[in-house]
């Protein structure tokens, strides 16, 4: 699982089950295809461009961008172009198990200023994902 995923996911469980303890895999993972399927209807993502974020491929269309966006808001990572990496690494590491929170957390950490200075928000989201991806691509997937 990558770190976008990963912290879409956690941050899902959390909004979904209000639950103090960290979530399974299996949650993680449901909670992702939910999300992903309401963001690929919204903005028309293509799905196999979606599926190709999961391999580092950065297709640039705007669907795809706006698909970004509209995921990393669901989690509450962005809002209006503006990245929230303090609320998304409390939420990782309540949520997400040690051996994979502890790296995703650093990606997000190193990724907090990526989207600085971009004006739109599906390209800051972009940003921010291109850099989560460059950080961690052992869980990242989309």
């Amino acid at each position: 699982m990558s770190s976008f995923g990963l912290i879409l996911l956690l941050i899902s469980i959390m909004l979904i089950n209000c639950s103090s303890s960290k979530g399974t895999m299996d949650q993680m993972a449901k909670t992702s295809a939910m999300m992903r399927s309401v963001c690929i209807g919204k903005h028309k993502a293509e799905e196999g461009l979606v599926d190709g974020l999961g391999r580092g491929e950065f297709v640039d269309t705007k669907e795809l961008k706006c698909y970004a966006n509209c995921v990393l808001e669901m989690m509450q990572a962005m809002k209006k172009g503006k990245i929230h990496a303090d609320s998304a690494i409390k939420q990782i590491d309540l949520l997400i198990p040690s051996e994979i929170a502890e790296p995703t957390i650093r990606a997000f950490d190193g990724c907090r200023d990526s989207a600085n200075g971009i004006k739109n928000s599906c390209e800051a989201a972009y940003a921010l994902l291109k850099c989560l991806h460059a950080k961690n691509p052992k869980y990242f997937f989309a």
